[in-house]
């Protein structure tokens, strides 16, 4: 039987994810009509790196479903500790479970770890590049509380860089006509690719360094962490941190009908001052999370069907320029490249090189 993962938005059609949206409502409205949809299944969870929500809402979804757990939230408490390698540990793991959710700070793990898994893979973050899983608990919400996902001016405000949660988010909604507002410092800019991917959907964007100056025009202010844990240096980090706050006295020049996201946790880019105004729904955002999942979990469950891992081809003397991408950690991976004119695009990762 073949099977179906969840590494990237465009691993599932748009028919697919309206029929996921549309079911996590429907749990949302009557969750009690869906406990144990998911009886006598065993969910893993393999978080490399540490999680609150992503991880506390997964574990949620397969309880309300009716299912059980496996899993571990720390390396060191796995053989991962003893230098077991991803191969292994997906090969054993997968043979254990009916479904993994895996986070990563490795770049890429989760689409490396479809070529060894016997069970459908949901990637629930790799490092800094992609974190489907919280795009769509964004969906979610932005459907729920907007009512049209179509249309939208979205305010991106942050780490645009290294933000996985924005990356996923953009990679989604240029699917819906989408404005995008890009808020971010030089150094923290949207890496080029994703600019490619709204402009090849025939979307528009600007990029602004204040956040003063773009509120007025946002439907939806998407706000992120400037987040430690990626930069190369402390020093860097310093440099960014605290660069966009919001408060109340911003938020007086914003459309009473705005929605403030925010995947969390948050640091100090959003006051608490904040949490009581209406227009905020992060804390919603994170409860539809759970009903997201219990959506995706019980879609990917009922699925079968071809799935590709690469659309191009195995270059083998050919290397990431990304150090943190799985291929420069995993040396027995096969190296796969898109050719895009002059580039060459690794397919785990989405780093580009000149050829």
């Amino acid at each position: 039987m073949s099977i179906r993962h969840l590494i990237a938005f465009h691993d599932l059609s748009m028919p697919e994810w309206e029929e996921i949206i549309d079911l996590a409502l429907q749990i949302e409205e009557k969750p009690e009509d869906f406990y144990g949809c998911c009886e006598n299944k065993i969910l893993a969870t393999l978080f490399y790196e540490p999680s609150t929500r992503t991880q506390m809402s997964f574990q949620t979804a397969m309880l309300r479903l009716g299912g059980r757990i496996i899993g571990f939230d720390n390396p060191s408490n796995s053989s991962v500790a003893k230098g077991e390698n991803l191969k292994d540990t997906i090969q054993v793991v997968s043979g254990y479970a009916d479904i993994m959710a895996m986070r990563n700070p490795v770049e890429g793990s989760a689409k490396a770890a479809t070529l060894f898994s016997g069970c459908p893979v949901i990637n629930a973050g790799d490092g800094g590049h992609l974190h489907p899983t919280q795009t769509l608990t964004d969906l979610v919400t932005l459907k729920k509380e907007v009512g049209t996902l179509d249309g939208l001016t979205v305010g991106l405000c942050g780490d645009l860089k290294y933000g996985r949660t924005v990356h996923s988010l953009i990679q989604a909604m240029t699917h819906f006509h989408t404005k995008f507002i890009l808020i971010s410092t030089r150094e923290l800019a949207l890496p080029s690719y994703l600019k490619d991917t709204i402009r090849s959907a025939g979307c528009r964007y600007e990029e602004i360094f204040s956040l003063e100056e773009a509120i007025d025009k946002l439907d939806v202010l998407y706000m992120t962490r400037i987040q430690r844990e990626r930069f190369p240096s402390e020093a860097e980090y310093e440099r960014q941190k605290s660069t966009y706050v919001l408060d109340r006295k911003k938020l007086a020049r914003a459309k009473s009908s705005l929605k403030i996201l925010h995947p969390l946790p948050r640091v100090d880019e959003v006051l608490v001052e904040v949490d009581s105004d209406p227009r905020a729904l992060y804390f919603k955002q994170a409860i539809y999370g759970v009903y997201a999942r219990m959506s995706l979990i019980l879609f990917l469950l009922r699925q079968t069907g071809r799935y590709r891992p690469f659309d191009g081809k195995e270059i083998p003397h050919e290397r990431c320029g990304n150090p943190n991408c799985v291929t420069n950690t995993e040396g027995y991976l096969p190296h796969y490249f898109c050719n895009h004119g002059d580039m060459l695009t690794c397919e785990y990762c989405d780093e580009r090189k000149l050829i």
